[in-house]
């Protein structure tokens, strides 16, 4: 009796769910996988509120060179649907921006021993090193920078940019740059409110829960104006929507999209998240 679903945390695990939900003509709306590829399968019933990997790949490609200066980097992702797209997307803006990619390094979501990459790395000096991947390999790739020496600009995306990488890291995290879609929550009309409500109840936002928020708003209010959760009826109605949402003013295009993704970039300064800037990506 299943109709929709709201997920999954991230691409790789929603790559393979988002089949099987098309095969059964039931919704899906993510509101935290950034994978081009879900909504490039061709699926009437994939949705995202979030902005994908291309546009914040290409954000952070840019920020790279033109606003922290990084005329070498290196790479690093961990070879997920995830890290990699991103890292993919990030070398080829790094590059169109006039960045010089002098190392790319491969490890996985299991790792935690980064020491033989990041010596290697080290040798080349890169101004910046971009790591494609998620907290829990971010942290330590982190400290093991600081305990190495190497002093390249740390930079990551939406996967590093949350409070249990602050956790994680401790003082080695100090400085280190991501950037996360979509503005500030301070920033929004109805940001301050959310986070008040939410944290009072469930302590500290981590990451993606606004984004769940507002994916379930889009879908109770697409099934509303449907007068049914029948996925054939609510589909249509998903695709004419237009909500202001706490993320973000929410429009999709022709394949499911977020139609205008903004992406934010942070600086960890004192253990906290500060907005460098804020980008729109079309």
């Amino acid at each position: 009796g299943l109709h929709a679903v709201i997920g999954h945390l991230n691409s790789g695990t929603t790559m393979p769910a988002s089949r099987v939900y098309n095969a059964a003509g039931i919704v899906e709306v993510s509101p935290s996988a950034t994978t081009p590829k879900y909504t490039q399968q061709g699926f009437g019933n994939a949705f995202r509120v979030m902005a994908n990997d291309v546009q914040q790949g290409r954000v952070l490609g840019r920020f790279a060179v033109t606003d922290l200066g990084a005329k070498t980097i290196a790479i690093i992702d961990d070879r997920t649907a995830y890290g990699q797209g991103l890292a993919d997307e990030f070398d080829k803006a790094a590059k169109e921006a006039g960045g010089k990619v002098i190392v790319r390094e491969y490890t996985s979501d299991k790792a935690s021993d980064f020491t033989a990459i990041l010596t290697k790395i080290k040798g080349q000096k890169p101004d910046l090193l971009f790591f494609g991947g998620m907290d829990g390999q971010g942290a330590p790739l982190a400290k093991q920078m600081k305990a190495l020496g190497l002093t390249s600009q740390l930079l990551g995306g939406d996967g590093i940019h949350t409070a249990e990488f602050m956790k994680l890291s401790g003082p080695a995290g100090e400085g280190v740059v991501a950037s996360l879609p979509g503005r500030p929550l301070e920033s929004l009309e109805r940001g301050p409110d959310f986070k008040a409500r939410f944290e009072k109840q469930y302590g500290r936002i981590q990451l993606y829960a606004p984004y769940c928020y507002d994916a379930m708003q889009v879908l109770a209010r697409a099934m509303q104006r449907a007068g049914s959760t029948e996925p054939a009826k609510v589909i249509p109605e998903l695709k004419k929507t237009d909500y202001e949402g706490v993320t973000a003013r929410i429009q999709f295009d022709d394949k499911g999209d977020l139609k205008q993704g903004a992406i934010t970039v942070y600086k960890a300064v004192n253990g906290n998240w500060q907005v460098l800037k804020t980008v729109e990506s079309n």
